[in-house]
């Protein structure tokens, strides 16, 4: 699974840090199948990975994130 990244500057200056997240130590196909669903978007942003696109957080902005910043 890849998961897109992020710089801590730009992951600050856009507020990732509202979104869900965990370590990079964790196991991201874990926190998918029990937590996130499958198709989540993920962003890395330092020592922590994002959820970008879990209900309750605005899709737009998520995918805004993963598309227009993240690498």
């Amino acid at each position: 699974m890849r998961v897109k990244t992020l710089s801590v500057s730009e992951g600050k200056q856009l507020g990732i840090e509202a979104f869900p997240n965990f370590s990079v130590t964790g196991s991201i196909i874990g926190m998918k199948r029990k937590y996130y669903g499958e198709d989540a978007l993920l962003i890395r942003c330092g020592s922590y990975i994002y959820c970008v696109s879990q209900k309750g957080c605005p899709s737009k902005y998520g995918e805004s994130l993963y598309y227009g910043h993240a690498h």
